[in-house]
């Protein structure tokens, strides 16, 4: 664990480096704003939802908002996140919630926020981490792919991964883990054609060393 540790600790000061002013790609004002895009964000861009909500929140400032019109009128201000029927029926039933349980206001608690529609492990790390500033480690695709390939973990389970990355790391880079891996994930770790000769952590990557060996071969 302590050799782990060390290695991991020696990869992610190269990616604060490489991403010094990395932070959450999802436009938000406050806590509510930054769940209800996380919703949105599900099989979705991140850029995309900032488009939709861009002009949703001039016309849904409030949880109390979302409840006041019929579903249809949010599907149509949302579609184009995709599987807009499901996303608008979560972020109602989650905005009711909101209003009938925590007097409209998004709880700072990660129990409380899961139990919302809409709302699973990601989503509630990705407010409680960017919007309260409470220690937490969202697993996105890049994070799940990337903590794989550089040997942190042998599993697709999300929630192992978080757990994974919370032993590996120290509480206060537990939020910017997640920032910092999807970056490296979107801009040199790519799924279909990763850039290994470009990779700044290569030298500390299992898999960027297991891929040189075949090439060698």
């Amino acid at each position: 664990m302590k050799d782990d540790k060390e290695r991991t600790k020696k990869i992610f000061a190269i990616l604060k480096k490489e991403y010094p002013a990395v932070k959450i790609a999802l436009d938000y004002e406050n806590p509510f704003q930054l769940l209800i895009a996380t919703i949105l964000s599900a099989q979705c861009t991140d850029a995309r939802v900032n488009i939709v909500t861009k002009e949703l929140f001039k016309h849904y400032k409030s949880p109390k908002d979302f409840v006041a019109v019929p579903q249809e009128e949010i599907e149509k201000e949302i579609f184009s996140t995709g599987f807009y029927k499901q996303k608008a029926k979560s972020v109602q039933s989650c905005c009711k919630a909101l209003v009938e349980n925590y007097g409209g206001e998004v709880p700072k608690d990660f129990e409380a926020l899961t139990k919302l529609s809409g709302v699973g492990r990601k989503t509630a790390s990705v407010v409680l981490g960017n919007a309260f500033g409470i220690p937490a480690v969202a697993v996105d695709t890049h994070v799940k792919r990337l903590s794989n390939l550089l040997g942190f973990i042998k599993s697709d389970e999300p929630e192992k991964i978080e757990f994974r990355i919370k032993e590996l790391l120290p509480e206060k880079d537990w939020t910017i883990s997640g920032h910092l891996l999807m970056n490296h994930g979107r801009n040199i770790c790519i799924a279909r054609k990763p850039k290994c000769e470009e990779c700044k952590v290569a030298e500390l990557c299992p898999s960027a060393s297991s891929t040189k060996t075949k090439k060698g071969k």
